[in-house]
């Protein structure tokens, strides 16, 4: 009797997926000045990485991800880079190399290198309180609730902050500021009556406004997300004498050759800004719909405010350079950009045992100066290496970089909101299981 063999569909489709795009036109170069390498050639395998391709087009194919890119080097050599899916789904144009993408809070790491590039002209103390640059936040309050034990009825007072947040502060995101700001006895958020979060302000008009907020926590006590990077970017702003879209252009992207990131898309490059989707809700079975909210032209125009956090577009080759330059303890092709010294710094631990709001960091993890610090694989479950560094961004963009395995990884996608998917997880975890030395 003859066994009949039946095929399995999923697999043949995300297989006949991958050949469709390689047999599409040659997407546009990335970056003509960087090569890809044989894995191998730096310890990794071939085979192994080939799961990357596998796993992400068979999200392609099951309608769960429209495109996304991802590169990762080891021992200084691009040792992979690929593009899965579409940048947009609906025309079926494939993703290219050099896509541009939204990249929210990988702009906090920016903002760091910044902050740390004044650091080390000027020689300031990172514990020097930002108010000595910025009055508006000296001699802040605290929102402060309690419960009254009798009624069980809650109450709100403001305090004295107890010391001014210091630059460190800012850069840990323990300074006292959140997101959405603290709520007055009312229910209603100080941020929002202030008017903030306005995006028709320039920096100078953000942070005083933000001045006259109480704080969430006493600076120094608690890790909260927040504000703080936006706060840093005028920060830079009155110390440098330059608009902070400025310094990042004549102190980070230029020197790097990041020539495609700034606030917002630059003219002639519309056509390769990555669409933005976000999950279904109606369907609730992972698949994704073409967001509506934030709008399409988001980042299309130049804005009125330059956020540290969250303002920035880039393609994966252009954050790939800043990460890289990092790794190589602020060395670059043409300069020192920072000392090793500093990058040392920029990835250590600086909040310790310290209480922390939010599920952005894991069992295990630290926080640097903007960057999640590995502590302990073990006690994260995850794979990588005790001082490994990274972030992402609200659409599941993402970078690590790890010293012990001198090696970095950049994947970049669009879904926003991105919480409870792991995209970008599994592309890491994908990587560390191609290493073979």
């Amino acid at each position: 009797m003859t066994r009949r063999l039946i095929p399995n569909c999923r697999l043949i489709a995300a297989l006949l997926l991958t050949l469709t795009l390689a047999a599409a036109p040659a997407l546009a170069a990335a970056d003509a000045t960087l090569t890809v390498t044989k894995p191998e050639q730096v310890g990794l395998s071939s085979e192994r990485l080939a799961r990357i391709d596998a796993t992400m087009n068979g999200y392609v194919e099951a309608g769960k991800i429209a495109g996304a890119t991802g590169l990762i080097a080891r021992r200084g050599e691009i040792a992979y880079f690929n593009t899965y899916g579409y940048r947009d789904l609906e025309t079926k144009e494939p993703m290219p190399k050099d896509a541009l993408f939204r990249i929210y809070s990988m702009s906090k790491a920016v903002t760091g290198v910044a902050v740390m590039i004044l650091h080390e002209k000027y020689g300031f103390p990172l514990r020097t309180p930002a108010s000595r640059w910025i009055p508006a936040l000296g001699d802040m309050e605290v929102a402060e609730w309690s419960v009254d034990p009798g009624t069980g009825d809650p109450s709100m007072e403001l305090v004295p902050a107890n010391r001014d947040m210091t630059v460190q502060d800012l850069l840990t995101h323990t300074a006292g500021i959140s997101y959405g700001g603290p709520r007055n006895a009312q229910g209603q958020s100080f941020y929002a009556e202030l008017g903030v979060s306005s995006r028709d302000q320039n920096l100078a008009e953000f942070v005083e406004k933000l001045g006259q907020s109480p704080l969430h926590d006493h600076p120094g006590t608690v890790w909260r997300y927040g504000l703080s990077m936006d706060v840093l970017g005028r920060l830079v702003e009155v110390i440098s004498g330059k608009t902070f879209d400025v310094f990042l252009e004549d102190e980070i992207f230029a020197p790097l050759g990041m020539k495609d990131t700034a606030f917002y898309v630059r003219p002639g490059t519309e056509d390769r800004l990555a669409v933005l989707y976000t999950p279904d809700r109606e369907a609730r079975d992972g698949t994704i719909v073409r967001s509506t909210a934030p709008p399409q032209d988001s980042y299309l125009q130049k804005p009125k405010i330059f956020y540290g956090g969250a303002g920035l577009v880039s393609t994966t080759t252009d954050y790939f350079r800043m990460v890289q330059m990092l790794l190589d303890g602020g060395k670059y092709e043409g300069g020192q950009m920072l000392s090793p010294k500093s990058v040392k710094l920029l990835s250590s631990d600086h909040i310790g045992d310290m209480p922390r709001v939010g599920q952005l960091m894991g069992p295990g993890d630290g926080f640097g100066l903007t960057f999640r610090v590995n502590g302990n694989p073990g006690i994260n479950g995850a794979l990588g290496s005790p001082g490994e560094y990274s972030w992402g961004g609200a659409a599941g963009t993402r970078f690590w970089i790890d010293p012990d395995e001198e090696m970095v990884g950049v994947f970049m996608i669009q879904i926003l909101p991105h919480g409870g998917l792991t995209y970008g997880t599994e592309f890491h975890n994908l990587a560390y299981q191609a290493i073979v030395d």
